[in-house]
């Protein structure tokens, strides 16, 4: 598989326990980030093939920051998360250009390969 991911959400617990599944998965997660600020700057630094993007977020929420990388050349594929389900969100994941969503609770590498597909 070999596909970058970079995980962001402001909750260190979310993001210690994502990266365990997701490298089990086959995923090498190239870094975290704990805010909408933080993941703008490593995406351009880490430059991953996927984000993991929680929606709420403090600072720029989680929607604007989809909404900037998707209107940069060559953006990551992104994969929208919320610990609320997404029906919350309605068309706000789709205008956000990311791939989809995957609530924190089912989140898992098959949920995401499907999304890649």
């Amino acid at each position: 598989m070999d596909m970058t991911l970079l995980i962001v959400d402001d909750h260190t617990s979310f993001r210690s326990a994502a990266r365990k599944v997701l490298e089990h998965h086959g995923y090498e997660v190239v870094g975290e980030a704990p805010d909408g600020e933080t993941a703008l700057e490593a995406v351009r630094e880490l430059r991953p093939d996927i984000v993991l993007l929680d929606v709420q977020l403090p600072g720029i929420d989680g929607f604007e920051v989809a909404a900037r990388l998707t209107a940069a050349g060559d953006p990551p594929a992104i994969v929208m998360t919320s610990s609320r389900d997404g029906a919350d969100f309605g068309s706000m994941i789709e205008r956000s250009g990311a791939r989809g969503f995957i609530p924190k609770a089912d989140l898992s590498g098959p949920a995401i390969d499907a999304l890649m597909e």
